[in-house]
């Protein structure tokens, strides 16, 4: 008879994976005080940065981990660059509103834009990919749409900021599901970046000439800002390589429970620490967010024991 396997590899890979996740949701969360940090630079600056710089990064962790040639033959296949030019645009677009919000004083719209995520991306599942929900995931659904009515009123008007990044990135999330077999996630970003290098490069000369936004103030407000402003590069790209490894490694429901930590720290950051407002209609709205967001949880969790359970029935049924 066989010894069994050892399960401490399996905890190991597991632990690795937890705190591989934690820590790219911790970066993402910190971010808005790494914008705040770059100031005076506007935000549409600040995106063309983040764009450089992280592309920059790519080239030099392709170099290292010596993969320019699986990074060149995919950027040879004209399918994956034309569905990593639309991931491109969603991307574009959910850097700049985020950073705009981050900016100018809405960092708590942001986070809740976070928040409802995942709620999104459920809801795109069933639009786009026909796929059946659980009476759970259902409900959370309404609960969220219930959710951004309250916060609408309480605001007098759309969460747009919100409801423009989680849409973004819930489409974002769709366009890179689809070569997501094909492309790593070092290759996918190196190739995004590619795409939107133009654009950052005329967004630059047409801010340094005409002086919109507050200009281009990379080389006129020190070495720090110009420090801070080069670690948009890694901080763009270190959490995304960081979560593609913890996906290889952890369930699907650890993850999902992870992805709260982002959120909850730019609320954090937002009331705490930049001193936003915060209503009661607002704590009211957020709270029946949270609340789609423990069933959709709970279903998480219930549906991945019913699964093993299934996976493990065969194995029992069988005679010894």
């Amino acid at each position: 008879m066989s010894e069994p396997t050892p399960a401490r590899p399996v905890r190991s890979e597991a632990s690795v994976g937890v705190v591989q996740a934690v820590v790219a949701y911790g970066l993402w969360g910190l971010m808005p005080l790494l914008f705040a940090a770059m100031a005076p630079a506007g935000a549409f600056e600040i995106v063309a940065w983040r764009i450089v710089f992280g592309l920059v990064f790519c080239a030099v962790a392709i170099a290292v981990t010596r993969s320019w040639l699986r990074t060149r033959s995919l950027m040879a296949q004209r399918r994956v660059m034309l569905v990593m030019g639309l991931a491109a645009v969603l991307i574009l677009v959910n850097w700049t509103v985020y950073v705009v919000a981050t900016t100018t004083g809405h960092t708590v719209e942001a986070a809740l834009g976070y928040f409802i995520n995942p709620l999104v991306t459920i809801a795109l599942g069933v639009v786009v990919l026909r796929e059946r929900l659980r009476p759970l995931q259902w409900t959370a659904v309404g609960i969220s749409v219930v959710a951004v009515v309250v916060i609408a009123v309480g605001y007098g008007r759309m969460p747009w900021i919100s409801l423009a990044l989680a849409f973004s990135f819930g489409l974002y999330g769709l366009v890179k599901k689809r070569v997501g077999g094909t492309v790593d996630a070092l290759s996918g970003l190196t190739i995004e970046t590619v795409w939107l290098l133009p654009i950052a490069v005329v967004a630059l000369v047409v801010l340094g000439v005409t002086g919109l936004d507050g200009g281009v103030t990379f080389a006129g407000a020190g070495w720090v800002h110009v420090l801070v402003t080069v670690l948009t590069g890694p901080a763009t790209a270190v959490p995304l390589l960081l979560f593609a490894s913890s996906a290889r490694r952890v369930s699907l429901s650890t993850l999902g429970l992870t992805q709260y930590l982002a959120p909850i720290m730019q609320l954090l950051v937002g009331v705490v620490v930049q001193h936003e407002p915060m209503s009661g209609a607002r704590w009211f709205g957020f709270g029946i967010v949270w609340l789609a967001l423990v069933l959709l949880t709970v279903d998480s969790f219930a549906a991945a024991r019913a699964s093993r359970r299934r996976a493990l029935a065969p194995a029992a049924a069988e005679p010894a």
